[in-house]
């Protein structure tokens, strides 16, 4: 029965925790006014711990069964990736080929038109002119302004200038572009360009692809059908690419222009698929046209004629022109097959995350284009390649953002950061890579668990900081070494500002929550001795922590100095100068060992008979207040406190001083000024001189102002025979 009704309890906690509509803040409180005691509230925490604990263990469980199956899908998934774009590649050479044959046909059908016009005469000539013009519109949808006639201009260019024309008359700034021979449009439609980062909507555009360049302008609400001109982009420097649907954000495409990007989006995902297939084939159309043009240019054209040796006045001059090995040094063998299929490499090896291999063939093409000259062809190959370097340096660059996930420590991060580095990215590697580890600390820091033991809490602080910090120093020494110094230089800034979050962590739990100065003497010590531990790999950060904790030392000696001060007043106020019974001799075995603490070696002369002290309770309090707060102090101590320090303890030591001196002008009673007499006497001839001591070996040099104050402060000595006080 009462196992029925534990299952049902936890049962019905379980859903309660597992409510949409939970708050946790509300809960604790309806279950803290229902208790009876602390007994029932330890029972539902235990509840709640072993419901945490079953769940943890069904999560873990869940893990690990699905965990074999995990890898296996993505496994399945980077070979079908692989293949997917393998399988894109090859139907994009098929459909090239198959787009080339209409072109490849044009010279043999035009050539039978023109055989069959001379056979025919007049009247069948005029067939073959329109049969030239129905093979040109089967080019393809990029037909090219060729087939001119006599005046040099063809029956379809005047038609596509005219268009052209048409449509740029209603963009405003753009005039220009009409003085451009053999121009033409291709394609246009309206699109709305998006913001690339946060993906918000900017503006709607409409975009006017011509056969060498990209027209983007912008929409004109106040005058309809009317654009103004924004940008224009040539195609041989622009990449498209196609952006998967996430909904609410679908039919997108990126258009990459080094060194920016744009982002459009489409009416419907025809429209999109039209705009890509536009821009590719006008692309290769282009690239073909200038291929064509480079091998036409670099075709041999016969020896040039020179002049006889005779007929030349000017052979010396001209002996030292060497025209021929010129045209040589300009040929750059393309044709390997590895070259060829270069781009195409690298894409895989991107889409891969084959970063090695990537960079390695980037290298390869290096080390072959290195001492040869850059004729048109090898400054079109680099720039397909430069296209490439830029996607491989944005995937490198979001593999290191602090977006992604920080576990694994600095050396998760060394791959991509090795591959910048090759790259040549060297001054992005370094900042990314501490932007990374600047974010992993925080990331610590704020997951630690705030203790109720504030030396417990610094405990773990200190080691989570300071090992990310040590793991980090040798990570980035590892992966930036034989770099550029100024990457140093970067390191020791980023270290300084690391310690800055550092310390804004530990003020917050020690100096902000008013602990006591013993609390905060030891933890200090913690933060220094952690600190040191960095002086094994050369970095010093120990004076950094001295910079961003002296306001609080400082503030928080000012606070313990004005309580020993108003503590030693109000006991002031309540002296009546009698000796000090401590009842039992363990009491007194006590003070006798915290005297010797002090560093008070000769307190025996000070003891009286049986249990009695020669010294008023006033005197000795102060004595270990005060040497407790200079061992404490003593623990914070660095050079930029000194003078704090000494100022305190001159306060401290004025307050009691005054008041000896006071008590023996005003006492009249001859055994009570003797007594006073006594506990000023302990006051500077020992306790005073201990302080001087101590203060000088915890600092490292005497403090002349304790000693100018004992120098100065001389017993009063009584006139007998009088009540005046003589100094």
């Amino acid at each position: 029965m009462a196992m029925a009704m534990s299952d049902s309890g936890a049962s019905r906690l379980r859903r309660q925790l597992e409510s949409g509509g939970f708050e946790a803040r509300l809960y604790v409180k309806q279950l803290s006014q229902q208790s009876d005691g602390d007994r029932d509230l330890q029972e539902h925490r235990q509840r709640i711990q072993a419901l945490a604990e079953e769940t943890a263990q069904n999560l873990k469980r869940n893990v690990y069964q699905n965990y074999r199956q995990f890898i296996e899908t993505a496994r399945e998934i980077s070979y079908l990736e692989s293949e997917m774009y393998q399988l894109s590649h090859l139907l994009t050479e098929q459909k090239s080929s198959l787009e080339s044959i209409p072109l490849t046909l044009l010279p043999a059908a035009a050539a039978a038109a023109a055989g069959a016009a001379a056979a025919s005469g007049g009247e069948e000539g005029g067939g073959g002119a329109g049969g030239r013009d129905h093979l040109r519109g089967q080019a393809g949808f990029f037909p090219t302004p060729g087939g001119a006639s006599r005046d040099g201009v063809g029956p379809g260019e005047e038609g596509k200038q005219r268009t052209l024309t048409t449509l740029l008359e209603k963009v405003e700034g753009c005039r220009h572009l009409l003085e451009t021979p053999g121009q033409y449009l291709v394609y246009n439609g309206d699109l709305v360009e998006y913001e690339a980062d946060h993906m918000a909507q900017l503006q709607r555009v409409h975009g006017f692809l011509m056969n060498d360049c990209l027209l983007v302008a912008t929409w004109l609400p106040q005058r309809r059908g009317m654009y103004r001109y924004n940008a224009l982009y040539p195609l041989d420097g622009l990449a498209v690419v196609n952006v998967k649907d996430n909904p609410p954000m679908k039919d997108m495409f990126k258009l990459l222009m080094f060194p920016e990007s744009r982002i459009f989006q489409a009416e419907n995902a025809k429209i999109k698929r039209e705009w890509l297939e536009v821009l590719e084939e006008t692309k290769r159309a282009l690239s073909e046209k200038r291929r064509r043009e480079q091998e036409e240019a670099a075709a041999p054209r016969g020896p040039p004629q020179v002049p006889s040796k005779a007929s030349n006045p000017f052979e010396d001059e001209e002996e030292d022109e060497p025209a021929v090995p010129e045209v040589e040094e300009e040929k750059v063998d393309l044709s390997m097959e590895w070259i060829q299929e270069l781009p195409e490499d690298l894409d895989v090896c991107i889409a891969q995350r084959d970063f090695e291999g990537a960079v390695d063939l980037l290298d390869k093409l290096n080390h072959y284009l290195e001492d040869k000259p850059s004729p048109p062809p090898v400054k079109e190959l680099r720039a397909k390649v430069d296209e490439r370097v830029r996607q491989l340096t944005e995937v490198l660059v979001f593999e290191l953002s602090p977006d992604r996930s920080l576990r694994g420590g600095p050396k998760a991060t060394r791959r991509a950061v090795s591959q910048l580095i090759r790259l040549g990215q060297c001054t992005k590697a370094c900042e990314l890579f501490l932007r990374n580890r600047a974010a992993a600390v925080h990331t610590a820091i704020r997951q630690l668990r705030i203790e109720g033991a504030t030396l417990l809490y610094i405990h773990k602080l200190c080691h989570v900081f300071f090992t990310s910090l040590l793991e980090t120093a040798r990570e980035f020494e590892t992966d930036f070494a034989g770099t550029d110094s100024g990457c140093y230089s970067a390191f020791v800034v980023w270290a300084r500002s690391a310690m800055g979050m550092f310390v804004d962590a530990f003020s917050k739990q020690v100096f902000d929550s008013k602990e006591s100065l013993s609390t905060a003497a030891e933890c200090v010590k913690v933060a220094k001795e952690h600190c040191q531990q960095l002086g094994d790999i050369g970095l010093d950060l120990t004076f950094i922590i001295h910079a961003l904790l002296v306001k609080d030392i400082q503030g928080a000696l000012h606070s313990y100095k004005e309580i020993i001060i108003e503590a030693t007043k109000h006991r002031n106020s309540e002296e009546m100068w009698r000796r000090m019974n401590l009842m039992t001799p363990e009491a007194l075995g006590k003070l006798k060992e915290e005297m010797k603490s002090c560093g008070v070696r000769n307190f025996e002369q000070y003891t009286g008979d049986d249990c009695w002290v020669n010294l008023s309770y006033t005197v000795v309090a102060f004595t270990k207040q005060t040497m407790g707060f200079l061992e404490e102090a003593l623990k914070l101590y660095f050079p930029e406190l000194h003078m704090v320090l000494l100022e305190s303890l001159v306060e401290i030591i004025l307050v009691a001083v005054q008041h000896v001196d006071y008590s023996l002008r005003c006492e009249q009673d001859p055994e009570k000024k003797a007594f006073i007499r006594q506990n000023a006497s302990f006051l500077y001839e020992t306790v005073l001189p201990v302080v001087e001591k101590r203060f000088e070996e915890g600092v490292g040099k005497p403090a002349k102002q304790l000693q100018d104050l004992r120098n100065a402060s001389r017993l009063i000595r009584v006139n007998p025979e009088s009540t005046t006080s003589v100094v």
